[in-house]
């Protein structure tokens, strides 16, 4: 929910529309940036309820200046999801299941998760990747999901790529295809920015690229 990826956000789905069209076209795009410090505090806080009805707020608005549809540029935040939609009358593209249709296009059925620690071990995320598309999922070990939750919020939140960390995240996605994942996917939408898919063989699922190109395919055929 940092700027750092809804800056990724805006640029590929411009990026995506011109490709499909062409010429000088780029997306109609309603946008409200929230500030992220008050909903990590929230976050860590577990005062979902409160981060729900900030969320509801912006969705309102974002529907009010003519939005066909909600796209929440955060995988952590799905978890006020329903609270969201309850406010607005327009759908949401859930990212959950945008990752999942690309990964069943692939035919794999058992993959590994990185994100915050919400979203690798609370079941609005994990829990709708296994009930509704009927996947096995892989989380890292507790050691490891502390630090995959750590580098998102002190380094990528923030701008800041380490090499180090890049490698202890591809580290991490070896040990979860040795348990049997066939790809892992980037649960954050910061994630992306470590540029992992160049450095490996394993396939990645990078959701802020899914959900971006979701978002550009549902709007040109409302």
């Amino acid at each position: 929910m940092s700027w750092e990826s809804t800056e990724l956000y805006y640029r590929r789905i411009n990026e995506g529309v011109k490709a499909k069209l062409g010429g000088l076209h780029s997306a109609k795009i309603a946008m409200v940036s929230v500030d992220f410090q008050e909903i990590e505090a929230l976050q860590h806080a577990e005062k979902w309820k409160r981060a729900g009805e900030l969320l509801g707020q912006a969705a309102q608005k974002v529907e009010a200046a003519g939005a066909d549809f909600l796209v929440i540029c955060t995988n952590t935040m799905h978890k006020v999801a329903l609270q969201i939609e309850q406010a607005i009358h327009i759908p949401i593209l859930h990212l959950a299941d945008a990752t999942a249709r690309h990964i069943k296009q692939k035919g794999m059925k058992t993959v590994g998760l990185l994100g915050t620690n919400f979203t690798m071990e609370q079941d609005f995320y994990k829990g709708r990747l296994i009930e509704k598309h009927g996947l096995k999922v892989i989380t890292p070990a507790l050691e490891d999901r502390q630090m995959v939750h750590r580098i998102i919020y002190e380094e990528l939140c923030l701008g800041v790529v380490k090499d180090d960390s890049r490698a202890a995240y591809l580290r991490i996605i070896d040990d979860l295809t040795i348990q049997g994942a066939e790809g892992v996917i980037e649960g954050c939408t910061e994630i992306t920015m470590l540029q992992l898919q160049e450095r490996t063989d394993i396939p990645l699922f990078d959701t802020t690229t899914i959900h971006a190109q979701e978002a550009v395919f549902l709007a040109l055929v409302i």
